[in-house]
C-alpha cells in the first residue's frame, strides 16, 4: 500500500488516499454529530480529500525529480567530459540513475521517454522541454531552453551544465534549509491537528452526555458545523504555513 521515493518519505497508494477520506468522513460525522447519517452524508469528503492529496504529492514528485535531475546533469557532464555527443550522454546516464535511484524512480522513467524519443529523432531539447513541462518544474524547463540555446550556437556544454548546476544546488540548499528550520513546527501543526478530535473522543468516553445537548438538535448542528468549518480553515492554514516553497 506504499510506495517508497528516494527521499525516504513515504507516497500514500490510492486506496490508502480513499481509505483516510473515508476515516475523516467517519470521524467528522462521529465524533461532530454523533450519527452514522452524518458520516454517510459527508462521505462527499473523500473525493475532495483524494484530488488535495494528489495535488500534494505532484508537488512533492515536482520538487523530488528537480533533486534527481540535478544528479542526472552531474552525470551527463561526465560523460561530455569524456567525449561523448549530448544524446548519447544522456542514454549513458540512465544507468548511472538505476544505480541511484532504483529502475521505477520518477528521473529513470523521464529518461526512458526521452531514449525512446531521441530513437525516433525527436530533438533532445525538445525531450528535455518536455520534462519540463511534464513534471511542472521550472528548473528542468529552463535548463531545456538554455541547452537549446547553447546547441544551436555551438555553445560550451560542458561550462553551461556547470553553471545550471551551480544554481539549482544553491536553490535546494535554501530549501533544505527552510525545511530544517520549519521540521519541528510541521510535525507540531500535525499533531494539533489530531487533537480537536481526540478532546472530543476523549470527553464523550470519559464524561457520557456532555456533548448530548450539540447534538441531534439544530443548534447543536450548527454550532457543530461551525466548529467543523473552523476546523477545517485552521488545517488549511496550517499546512499552507508549514508548506513554503521556494
Amino acid at each position: 500500500m506504499w510506495q517508497q521515493v528516494s527521499d525516504c518519505r513515504p507516497v500514500l497508494s490510492d486506496w490508502s488516499l480513499f481509505a483516510q477520506g473515508l476515516l475523516i468522513s467517519t470521524l467528522f460525522g462521529r465524533l461532530f454529530y454523533d450519527s452514522w447519517a452524518a458520516a454517510l452524508l459527508l462521505t462527499p469528503v473523500i473525493p475532495v480529500w483524494f484530488v488535495y492529496q494528489k495535488k500534494r504529492q505532484i508537488e512533492r514528485n515536482r520538487r523530488l525529480v528537480g533533486i534527481q535531475f540535478k544528479d542526472l546533469l552531474s552525470s551527463v557532464m561526465t560523460s561530455l567530459k569524456a567525449g561523448y555527443a549530448p544524446e548519447n550522454a544522456f542514454l549513458e546516464a540512465e544507468r548511472d540513475m538505476e544505480l541511484l535511484y532504483g529502475k521505477k524512480s520518477l528521473i529513470v522513467s523521464h529518461l526512458v521517454r526521452i531514449k525512446k524519443g531521441i530513437k525516433n529523432n525527436v530533438p533532445l531539447e525538445k525531450l528535455i522541454l518536455k520534462m519540463g513541462r511534464d513534471t511542472g518544474n521550472a528548473d528542468i524547463a529552463d535548463f531545456a531552453e538554455v541547452f537549446a540555446v547553447a546547441k544551436k550556437s555551438g555553445g560550451n556544454m560542458t561550462e553551461m551544465m556547470t553553471g545550471t548546476i551551480s544554481v539549482i544546488s544553491q536553490k535546494m540548499d535554501v530549501e533544505k534549509e527552510i525545511d530544517v528550520l520549519i521540521s519541528a513546527k510541521r510535525m507540531e501543526a500535525r499533531i494539533m491537528n489530531l487533537v480537536p478530535f481526540f478532546i472530543i473522543f476523549y470527553v464523550s468516553l470519559t464524561s457520557k452526555g456532555f456533548f448530548e445537548p450539540l447534538y441531534h438538535n439544530l443548534f447543536g448542528i450548527i454550532f457543530m458545523t461551525v466548529c467543523a468549518g473552523l476546523y477545517v480553515f485552521s488545517y488549511l492554514l496550517s499546512e499552507r504555513i508549514v508548506n513554503i516553497d521556494v
